[in-house]
């Protein structure tokens, strides 16, 4: 079993408690007036998916009971800590990805509300009642349910946008200011950032006292915790960029584009580095390819913002994409064959009797 620090502990309980107080709280006020007037929050926001606020507040308030719970599971240190905390911390997430899911759009209050629900199951992790070779497994794991839930993304989401053609789009207008798709993109963006943050940690910790390889696995970390932020600096469609209607997040959008590169770049090459010849020949190819679709990628980019034809780019960009995540996925069963190598066969001669 994983030992959690103290402060981890302590941030658990603040998280808690903060999460806790304020589901009460607004549980309360959405039962008390189910009209919404109380928090200046009209009952169209929820587009018909419910007729008042009085289910959702009673939910809501269920979830702070939970919460509160778990608190005091965590401070006396129960038997059932790791259980109620991710019962509480888990409800919360599912209900800020459906909030988003129905509202349509993203507020800042999902960050302050919704970044410590992740951080908590973050510093929760350490309470679950398995062996330290078990997470680090089920975190490897995680690295190659990260890269098959985002071929899924690529695959569901741009059908829920008619005319969307995934050969000349880039991936990013899948969730930009105005797309169709952009609740759903960022749903289930969320998931592809808990499970890529997680393999990250992973990485970590099979890395034991390869340095090269846990330097890796804090940028494939970095890379996944930074999907936290995407959602706040999203793109524009092309048309509004070609009549002048992008802004700041336009440009926090190619900013954050050319860190997680690099980021992941980085990672490709300190985990090349600590690795075998053969994975390192690989991870070299795989850089070959990046940067060779890259190029292509980048050259029809500018046509984006003024809304000129770009027959490929999304070919390019997806055939890098689909190498980063074919790369993630051998890294990942690598380092899980490393942690398990198989026993030796016994020699023929030693299998006949003397």
């Amino acid at each position: 079993m994983l030992g959690q620090r103290t402060w981890q502990r302590v941030t658990l309980l603040t998280i808690l408690g903060y999460e806790g107080a304020g589901a009460l709280v607004g549980g309360a006020l959405l039962v008390g007036q189910p009209d919404g007037r109380t928090m200046d929050m009209p009952v169209s926001l929820m587009r018909g998916t419910f007729r008042d606020f009085l289910i959702p507040g009673l939910i809501l308030f269920g979830l702070g009971l939970l919460n509160v719970a778990a608190f005091v599971g965590v401070l006396l240190k129960r038997r059932w800590d790791w259980l109620g905390a991710g019962v509480a911390l888990g409800g919360l997430a599912v209900w800020f990805f459906v909030e988003i899911l129905i509202l349509g759009e993203l507020h800042w209050l999902h960050v302050m509300w919704g970044f410590p629900v992740l951080l908590g199951i973050a510093v929760a992790l350490p309470l679950l009642p398995f062996r330290s070779a078990t997470l680090r497994d089920a975190w490897l794991v995680c690295g190659v349910l990260s890269s098959l839930l985002y071929v899924a993304m690529n695959i569901i989401v741009p059908r829920q946008w008619p005319g969307f053609d995934s050969a000349s789009r880039v991936v990013s207008e899948l969730s930009a200011v105005g797309a169709p798709t952009r609740p759903l993109w960022v749903v289930l963006g969320m998931a592809y950032t808990l499970l890529v943050t997680v393999f990250g940690w992973g990485v970590v910790m099979a890395a034991e006292h390869n340095r090269r390889l846990r330097v890796a696995g804090i940028l494939i970390a970095i890379y996944g915790a930074m999907g936290v932020a995407w959602p706040f600096a999203p793109m524009h469609l092309r048309e509004a960029l070609a009549a002048g209607g992008g802004d700041l997040r336009d440009t926090m959008h190619i900013a954050f584009g050319v860190a997680t590169e690099i980021i992941y770049l980085l990672a490709l090459g300190f985990a090349g580095a600590a690795l075998g010849k053969a994975f390192r020949l690989y991870s070299l190819a795989t850089f070959v390819v990046l940067l060779a679709f890259g190029v292509l990628a980048f050259r029809d980019a500018p046509r984006l913002s003024t809304n000129q034809p770009t027959p490929l780019i999304g070919v390019w960009e997806r055939i890098n994409i689909a190498v980063f995540l074919v790369w993630v996925i051998v890294l990942a069963l690598a380092l899980l064959r490393r942690a398990h190598p198989s026993r030796p066969r016994a020699r023929l001669h030693q299998l006949q009797p003397a």
